[in-house]
């Protein structure tokens, strides 16, 4: 079994602006979707939001059983 700190030490992460960016929407919305489990996220040593880059790209797709509603 892997570490999970392990596996997002690889993988790109982005800030919620950067996500908010990606699906033109405010960050707080991008908030908003970790809190209500839409999205799934990362918290840094300072208490920051991050999100995986890769499950950004497959919502963005329509990759996902769970639509985010814009």
């Amino acid at each position: 079994m892997t570490n999970p700190r392990q596996r997002t030490e690889s993988e790109p992460l982005l800030t919620p602006s950067e996500v908010a960016t990606l699906f033109r929407v405010d960050p707080k919305t991008v908030t908003r979707w970790a809190k209500a489990g839409k999205l799934t996220s990362i918290r840094t040593l300072g208490g920051h939001r991050r999100y995986r880059e890769s499950e950004v790209r497959s919502l963005l797709e329509g990759n996902t059983n769970t639509p985010v509603e814009v």
